[in-house]
């Protein structure tokens, strides 16, 4: 009963038809006067207020009290030298990460930020997040994208996304930082920026823009403009998430050329800073070149112009401070209801904290990364590392044991965890497709803990190839299963991401809400050393020009499976520490959880934002 009085995606929000009052249904057409339109009018609204109200009731109601067992992984002396090797490998990637860090961290290097800051008078990027967010305890999304690439090291891709509070609200923020390559866009840089509105658009956030952009960097022009998902992408996510009611805001701190000028004027609000922030298609030496004309870019596109002349900018702001205070009084504005933070006592506080936190220390999880897959222990150490109280509810513990399902809470967030440990055979595939399929069902988010096997299982014998077969099937089930569910779906790549176990285990092209890395991973069709298995086996090259041909792709397979290649190309949300991961978890799952807070989310009619 109470099912049909909450709202539902499948109703549209509306109220069940069957628990509306008979008067409250009577066609519009056999109204007799305007009297009994309006009385029917207000009936209509004070029953959907109700509907309403009962539903904020039963969402401050306290979740199901659950006692799940306890998982005793603590580590043994049989692990100890798999465990060290592993801890080395962790420690050498974590040097890597914090020297890939650091680059990223300085940008466009002295030059630029002296350019930036004291000739142009505007501050970085990162200091604009400071005056924007509430603090600087933000979930960054993809810092290393731009490393390595053919056409040269681009730190961040030339812009920092991520999600942060704003108002006590998640928000996602796209802010250019002009230090790298003057703001160009290149094409990570567009892939950057879609991918973060694909997050906002998946998890129905709020998002804005910190426009400081030089346009597009033309010599890329081919990789940039003519594709469905490039540059003109950018615009046409602006305009579905304005469809679906997902606010946007654009806050002009620098140069909106050419299609740049599209973001703000397209938003839904826009603050535009006075001298530093300039809108136009073509700036001041076009405009001398078609015309012979010459202005000022503040007379031709300044922000005095569009808030007083053309009216493309809502919000006019004399330094840069003032709009971020604009930015973050309008997120205040947005139709969002959040929970209510409960008042507690200091020793319940105490109490709840000391529950809530694993029973082994998360530092362990270092040693724990395997270097290689033959380096892998037991994946429920891992989780028991991770979860609350390292708490598990295992399901089917007892069959297809190389992979394990089951339920557990994160920071209070009830999960339905599935990870590898071990191939993925046909058992193991159809209880992976039953699980996912469970959690679908109970509208329980889904962690992915991926570590698959190095490469295809071979077909040596004809009963072997009965087996594959079967697998085969049982792997498409899955397959199936974890594209249709429709639940939200955290992947962490623990270990190896290889072939198409890694397509069950939901890796990126299946679309989850969010992909991480760990720094030890590795993503490629088939692990290093394991080339052999993708060569073809009747080549007519002698034994010697084999080896070498193997030895080259293996050689090239460790380059490219690299999680910071990955990371570079933006094939994931980010590569993230071991020991970080339970907090990201967390951030992540808040984020998530926050669109239930949308108190109007149905949209009725087109508004015309812009005149």
């Amino acid at each position: 009963m109470y099912r049909c009085m909450t709202r539902s995606v499948c109703s549209g929000g509306r109220a069940c038809p069957a628990l509306v009052p008979p008067h409250t249904q009577s066609p519009l057409w056999m109204l007799r006067n305007t009297t009994e339109e309006r009385h029917h009018r207000l009936a209509e609204q004070r029953w959907k207020s109700s509907v309403r109200c009962m539903s904020s009731a039963a969402r401050k109601r306290r979740p199901l009290r659950s006692a799940f067992p306890v998982l005793e992984q603590p580590l043994q002396p049989i692990h100890q030298h798999v465990y060290e090797a592993n801890l080395r490998n962790s420690n050498a990637c974590h040097k890597k990460f914090i020297e890939l860090a650091e680059k990223v961290r300085k940008g466009g290097g002295e030059n630029s930020i002296a350019r930036h800051t004291k000739r142009n008078k505007k501050l970085l990027v990162r200091d604009r997040l400071r005056l924007l967010l509430d603090d600087e305890d933000f979930l960054e999304l993809s810092p290393f994208a731009g490393l390595g690439l053919p056409y040269g090291d681009i730190p961040s891709a030339g812009c920092l996304t991520g999600i942060g509070r704003i108002s006590g609200l998640w928000c996602v923020f796209i802010a250019n930082d002009a230090t790298v390559k003057g703001g160009t866009a290149y094409p990570i840089t567009v892939k950057k920026q879609l991918r973060a509105q694909e997050v906002a658009i998946q998890n129905r956030l709020p998002c804005v823009y910190l426009v400081d952009s030089g346009g597009a960097f033309l010599p890329l022009q081919s990789e940039i403009f003519p594709d469905k998902n490039q540059g003109g992408r950018t615009f046409y996510n602006e305009a579905i998430m304005s469809a679906m009611k997902i606010p946007q805001v654009s806050v002009v701190c620098g140069s909106c050329t050419a299609g740049g000028a599209y973001i703000p004027t397209m938003a839904e609000e826009t603050v535009m800073v006075h001298r530093i922030g300039t809108i136009f298609l073509g700036g001041p030496p076009l405009v001398k070149a078609a015309t012979g004309e010459e202005v000022t870019p503040e007379d031709l596109g300044g922000a005095r112009l569009h808030a007083e002349v053309s009216g493309c900018v809502d919000h006019f702001a004399w330094e840069e401070k003032e709009a971020y205070d604009y930015t973050r009084n309008i997120i205040s504005t947005l139709n969002f209801q959040l929970p209510e933070e409960e008042e507690e006592d200091e020793e319940r506080t105490k109490k709840r904290t000391a529950e809530e936190q694993p029973l082994y220390s998360s530092e362990e999880l270092l040693g724990l990364a395997p270097q290689s897959y033959s380096y892998s222990l037991d994946v429920k150490m891992v989780i028991s590392r991770l979860t609350d109280g390292s708490r598990f509810q295992e399901f089917k513990a007892r069959y297809g044991t190389t992979l394990i399902t089951g339920f557990s809470k994160i920071h209070g967030h009830l999960v339905g965890i599935v990870a590898n440990n071990g191939e993925l055979s046909q058992q193991a595939a159809l209880k992976g497709s039953h699980f996912v399929q469970l959690c679908d069902q109970r509208d329980i988010p889904l962690l992915f803990l991926q570590n698959t096997a190095p490469t295809a299982a071979p077909t040596l014998s004809i009963t072997q190839a009965e087996m594959n077969s079967n697998r085969l099937k049982a792997q498409g089930s899955m397959l199936s299963a974890v594209a249709c569910a429709s639940v939200p779906k955290i992947t962490v790549v623990v270990g190896g991401c290889h072939g198409a176990d890694s397509y069950a285990m939901c890796g990126r092209a299946f679309d989850p809400n969010f992909l991480f890395l760990w720094p030890n991973a590795r993503v490629s069709m088939a692990a290093p050393g394991h080339a052999g298995s993708l060569l073809p086996p009747d080549s007519e090259l002698e034994e010697e020009q084999k080896q070498q041909q193997e030895d080259n792709f293996n050689r090239r397979l460790k380059e490219e499976s690299s999680a910071f290649f990955s990371s570079g190309r933006l094939w994931d949300d980010g590569v993230i520490l071991p020991q970080d991961t339970r907090k990201v978890l967390r951030d992540c799952l808040d984020i998530i959880k926050q669109q239930q807070c949308q108190l109007s989310t149905e949209k009725r009619q087109s508004a015309l934002l812009r005149m």
